[in-house]
């Protein structure tokens, strides 16, 4: 298994200290965020929901990156917040990324008439048919 950092190649899982910081009014809610990876943000109802919601907003942060921001350690991390539970959350980032669809694009195309009305007589989706075409045209 190859690893750099906190980062394993083999499954792209990575691990960051986390703060679980509880709400003044609600303590049952808790608001997790990351020193190390600012935007990652989440809350949960209790701190099962909240580890785990904060394992999906680290990976959905992380899992295009180009470079992975390096991990403090526990004892480097120091809430403001009085009963902040500071731990490690970890993610798959392979995984994560296997949930995230890429929105459509449009794409116009110009094709021969007598070719899109045989088509269109069988109800072939054009949209369909080009995004086949072209994972396959990809994948030579």
């Amino acid at each position: 298994m190859r690893m750099i950092g906190d980062l394993d190649m083999s499954k792209r899982i990575v691990a960051y200290p986390a703060e679980l910081i509880p709400d003044k009014e609600s303590p049952q809610i808790y608001t997790v965020i990351f020193p190390d990876v600012p935007g990652a943000i989440s809350q949960g109802k209790g701190i099962a929901e909240a580890i785990s919601n904060g394992s999906e907003a680290l990976g959905l942060m992380l899992y295009d990156a180009k470079e992975l921001p390096g991990a403090s350690s526990l004892a480097a991390i120091h809430p403001d917040e009085s009963g902040t539970i500071v731990n490690w959350i970890a993610t798959d980032l392979e995984e994560i990324r296997q949930t995230v669809r890429e929105p459509a694009v449009k794409k116009n195309t110009t094709i021969p008439g007598d070719l899109a009305r045989m088509a269109e007589q069988k109800n072939i989706n054009f949209s369909a048919v080009l995004t086949d075409a072209l994972k396959k045209k990809l994948k030579e």
